[in-house]
């Protein structure tokens, strides 16, 4: 339960720091004073959205603080122990801040934590009902939910909610590649068709990088071997013109002649031995010059070849890239593509495969929840029915039909099982139970879903109920009746209610009044503890109006007194 809630700069409140009881705690004040702040507060701490201009005018930043007693939670407790968090002796602090950019921050036990946190801790804790959450009581969505909750179905209806969402996902693959097939299978061809391409033509980096000088000597071959010949002969002379000896031929005379000079001055051997070597040199040009001239052959045939091997690599460029290595590169991309374009139909088969034996599941999950949902709505109908009619509706009837659903095309029910459910009332004898969105009126509405969540909340102690304004439409015994009822929720959660009549706060066991005052030209809203004196005075204002008498004080004394008197036994 909350022990005790600090609010600071939030709408109207400037600080704010309440100490709560357990069991039955209302909220009492004049309509506009701020009680509904409380609710706010409180949902800020079950991890609801915060909005930046729920902070206080004039301030930055909002806070909320509450003070936990989790003694009677182990769940929590554990859960908060996974999460590395603790209830330092079964104390638990939660901080939520909202600053006035719409930023916000949570704290529990000191730790900062995700805003998510206090959600997947606390919002199952603490419940927030009111006016709406009764108004939503009449949509079919929000009646399966409470009839699965009440049989413990909610985890069971989420199967079969999940099975039909993964059963949608599978049958949308299954339709976008079977509609895809004829696409899938022209660029399976293509594909083949560019790899076979390159495939064929051997491509190999070497090869492709000596084409070009190959082609170059293949189209100057007559002229490199003439000129390469002439070379030759100009360094080694002409074998036919001993008259003209060659550049090695006068090279190595100019050396003999250096090395008889060296006999008379040793200073010009140096010089004899260079022309020496270099007349070796000139040997080996010539020597090279000539068999490079002999090796040059004039083969337009193999022109022919090495022109179309280089065309077959231009064509392949313009396609699939400038170099060799870009060219296998595209082959191996698309040789990837078209092995996972050949697995499609291997994945279409064990998509179908396995969407029967999604559906096969799907359908006998449907089956146990419809048959768990009979047997609960059966025994929620004949507990709800007796609430009910404690709410001064004695001749109230209370049913829950269950209606078969069509599955839509190829799934084994609707999205949340094979049944819609449909609460349906009558509130006199005589008259059939008609869908609760057509006969309900706001009263009787109020009390059917008080009722509902009494039935609900009696084996799911230790949560914090909060009711906002649940007493619409109803006065006088009925409201006693409704008080009646959330002092026994009250004994066994902790109960926070927000309500105009007096007939509901008398049963209260702790009593707040909500003011708002004006200081220094600003608006405050104030929440106060009452003690016995002043509840009787609010308790005569609820009754009696803005003038408080003697009839109306003694009016409040006895809705106390009655209040505190222990119930009559079950003989009289």
């Amino acid at each position: 339960m909350i022990e005790r809630l600090r609010i600071e700069e939030l709408a109207l409140v400037e600080r704010l720091e309440l100490e709560f009881g357990a069991g039955l705690n209302v909220l009492t004040g004049e309509t506009g004073a701020g009680k509904s702040i409380v609710l706010g507060a409180l949902s800020l701490l079950a991890g609801a959205r915060a909005k930046g201009d729920a902070v206080r005018e004039g301030s930055e930043t909002a806070v909320v603080e509450a003070v936990f007693d989790t003694s009677g939670l182990p769940g929590l407790e554990a859960e908060l122990l996974e999460r590395g968090l603790e209830a330092e002796g079964h104390e638990l602090i939660v901080r939520r801040s909202v600053s006035r950019n719409g930023r916000s921050r949570a704290w529990i036990g000191g730790q900062l934590v995700p805003i998510s946190t206090l959600a997947e801790l606390l919002a199952d804790r603490i419940e927030i009902s009111s006016q709406h959450a009764s108004q939503a009581l009449l949509r079919p969505e929000v009646q399966g939910r409470l009839l699965d909750a009440a049989g413990g179905l909610s985890a069971g209806r989420e199967r079969v909610a999940e099975g039909i969402a993964e059963l949608r996902e599978r049958d949308q693959e299954i339709a976008r590649l079977t509609s895809d097939a004829d696409e899938r299978t022209r660029r399976e061809d293509y594909l083949a068709f560019q790899i076979q391409e390159i495939d064929e033509a051997r491509i190999d980096p070497a090869e492709l990088s000596g084409l070009d000088a190959e082609h170059g000597r293949l189209v100057h071959a007559e002229r490199l071997q003439g000129e390469a010949g002439r070379a030759a002969a100009e360094i080694q002379g002409d074998a036919s013109a001993p008259e003209a000896p060659g550049a090695a031929d006068r090279i190595g005379s100019a050396a003999r002649t250096t090395e008889e000079l060296a006999e008379l001055d040793r200073e010009l051997a140096p010089l004899a031995e260079r022309l020496i070597v270099a007349r070796t040199e000139l040997d080996d040009l010539g020597a090279e010059l000539e068999r490079y001239a002999s090796g040059i052959e004039v083969d337009p045939a193999r022109l022919v070849q090495v022109e179309e091997r280089i065309q077959q690599f231009e064509r392949l460029r313009r396609k699939y890239g400038e170099t060799a290595e870009a060219i296998l590169e595209f082959r191996d991309t698309a040789a990837t593509e078209r092995a996972a374009l050949a697995g499609s139909d291997e994945r279409l088969g064990k998509l179908s495969t396995e969407r029967s034996a999604a559906h096969a599941a799907v359908a006998q999950q449907a089956t146990k929840l419809s048959r768990a949902r009979k047997k609960t709505a059966k025994s929620l109908a004949s507990e709800a029915e007796a609430a009910i009619r404690e709410l001064a509706l004695a001749e109230a009837a209370f049913e829950i039909a269950l209606e078969p659903v069509e599955a839509p095309d190829g799934l084994p029910c609707a999205a949340f099982g094979a049944e819609s459910i449909e609460f349906r009332f009558s509130a006199n004898p005589g008259e059939g139970a008609r869908p609760l969105r057509k006969v309900a009126s706001g009263g009787e509405l109020s009390r059917i879903f008080l009722a509902l969540k009494n039935v609900l909340r009696r084996s799911d102690a230790g949560m914090v109920l909060v009711f906002d304004e649940v007493d619409t439409g109803i006065g006088g015994a009925v409201a006693e009746k409704v008080g009646g009822v959330l002092g026994s929720l009250a004994g066994e959660h902790q109960v926070l209610c927000i309500t105009h009549l007096p007939q509901i706060a008398a049963q209260a066991e702790h009593h707040f009044e909500v003011r708002k005052t004006s200081e220094k030209g600003r608006t405050c809203t104030e929440l106060v503890r009452l003690s016995d004196r002043e509840r009787v005075d609010e308790l005569a204002r609820m009754a009696g109006g803005e003038t408080v008498t003697d009839a109306t004080r003694r009016h409040a004394r006895a809705l106390l007194r009655g209040a505190r008197a222990p119930a009559p036994s079950a003989d009289g």
